[in-house]
């Protein structure tokens, strides 16, 4: 061989030699699937699912270096309706990370205790109501049924497993009732909701954001709210326990992504309720009564020991009917990740976790040229094309708003006032109203979402009840 030949092949080999090594060095990194069990169509588990999902909030959270240099993820997002079948994707190790509200929280953790190698851990919050709503019961609006006690022998069905279904048993129990007291059916919230539309059932018990959503689309009306029950109910996340223990770093990327999207929200709540929408087909008016300013949930990664307390309680019921097996919470709560998220974004995760605030309305009321003192007597007002609602004072000065935009010519989307008996936003167009006209320079309206509580607070205040049309009237007579 010429020299020049011998060169020529000698380059050939070494070139061969290094592409045999690189394609070695890209077999050697390991890839590692995450699957991720959502719930796109529960509005308070937006932040910790869909959002971290379409933002890649995740991607970008994502340990990148040590001992996960060689390492590359793949996520594995599955979208289910409920959480039993999360609980069951993840006792089959195809679901690491889940979330799901309290009720299938206890059982996913009390199912994994009793499965050694299955167990999980509650390590992160999504969002919270204080007092139990969010999750509730309807009837068609046009029935005649306006509390739960109205209910006695009639069809009540309930996504057997949910959190709402926890709520029918724990009011069930604290009255007294037993469970011949209906006739109680499993049925999926799209069960649920096309048989209440066709009347084949009188009631039925959804978990958010169903039992508000109904209503919105003006076919049902609720007669119960879990706020009735004064016990807490929040959405939280579970992770598989030897996930968690090999991918600590992942654990702690996947509550920083969740807190990134808990403010993506907060900055601009309309927006975000917009793009719920998309993603996910519930109205961005009903993400928004939930997830705006003052909503029914208050997003916060933090485990309060109240929601332990809830925990304890929800397997207390589901205890005496026999339907769950024994959970130790101490040994199924682990706050490590989250304490550590906190941490590494220089928050105080104690002084969080302290704390019961939310955001509020605030700002300057439009109408009544007045500022926004009391949040929890203000209300909003979305008109038709407006990117965002706007702010008012009072349920009076709300329903002027209305009654004055409507004189305009302009359509109403919708508009919130706040119950006074239970303290949450509900949509003013479906409340209840006490109404006293004793001074009608000055007129007072609250708002009440339950028939029984307006017409309570009228009786002793010498008013009478109104329905909307009959506060919108008023409202438009007002010199405010």
């Amino acid at each position: 061989m010429t020299r020049l030949s011998l060169r020529g092949l000698l380059a050939v080999a070494m070139t061969s030699s290094l592409t045999g090594f690189a394609a070695m060095g890209a077999q050697a990194a390991e890839e590692v699937v995450i699957g991720i069990g959502t719930q796109n169509t529960t509005t308070n588990t937006v932040t910790g699912g869909v959002v971290v999902k379409e933002l890649k909030l995740l991607e970008k959270h994502l340990p990148k270096t040590g001992k996960y240099k060689d390492i590359r993820f793949k996520l594995d997002w599955q979208n289910f309706t409920s959480g039993p079948p999360i609980t069951n994707g993840m006792m089959a190790k195809k679901l690491h990370i889940g979330m799901m509200g309290d009720y299938p929280l206890l059982v996913n953790g009390a199912t994994g205790q009793s499965q050694a190698g299955n167990e999980t851990q509650l390590v992160a919050v999504i969002a919270y109501n204080a007092f139990g709503s969010g999750n509730g019961v309807v009837v068609h609006k046009d029935s005649p049924y306006y509390e739960l006690a109205d209910l006695k022998g009639k069809t009540l069905s309930v996504p057997f497993g949910s959190a709402a279904h926890g709520m029918v048993l724990q009011a069930m129990q604290s009255r007294g009732w037993a469970e011949s007291y209906w006739n109680l059916l499993s049925q999926s919230p799209e069960v649920g909701t096309t048989n209440l539309q066709e009347k084949k059932i009188d009631a039925h018990a959804d978990f958010v954001p169903f039992a508000d959503l109904l209503p919105y689309r003006g076919f049902a009306r609720k007669i119960f709210d879990g706020a009735e029950t004064k016990v807490p109910t929040f959405h939280g996340v579970v992770v598989r326990k030897d996930f968690a223990s090999q991918y600590p770093e992942v654990v702690v990327a996947y509550v920083k992504a969740l807190m990134e999207a808990n403010a993506w929200v907060r900055a601009n709540p309309a927006a975000a309720a917009a793009k719920v929408e998309e993603w996910t087909k519930i109205e961005k008016e009903v993400a928004y009564l939930y997830l705006g300013p003052g909503g029914i949930h208050t997003l916060d990664p933090t485990i309060k020991p109240r929601w332990l307390d809830t925990i304890k309680t929800g397997h207390e019921v589901l205890t005496k009917l026999n339907r769950v097996k024994p959970l130790d919470i101490g040994a199924w709560v682990n706050e490590r990740y989250v304490r550590q998220a906190f941490t590494e974004l220089k928050l105080d995760y104690e002084a969080q976790k302290q704390t019961l605030a939310n955001y509020d309305i605030g700002g300057t009321d439009p109408v009544c040229k007045a500022p926004i003192t009391r949040p929890r007597e203000a209300g909003e007002v979305w008109v038709d094309g407006a990117a965002a609602p706007t702010a008012h004072a009072s349920a009076l000065c709300t329903l002027a708003a209305v009654a004055k935009a409507q004189a305009a010519g302009q359509k109403i989307k919708v508009a919130y006032v706040y119950d006074k008996a239970l303290g949450i936003k509900v949509f003013a167009d479906k409340a209840f109203y006490a109404v006293n006209l004793g001074n009608p320079k000055k007129p007072e309206i609250v708002p009440f979402l339950l028939k029984k509580d307006a017409e309570a607070h009228a009786a002793t205040g010498g008013g009478k009840l109104g329905a909307y049309a009959d506060v919108l009237a008023v409202a438009q007579g007002t010199a405010l």
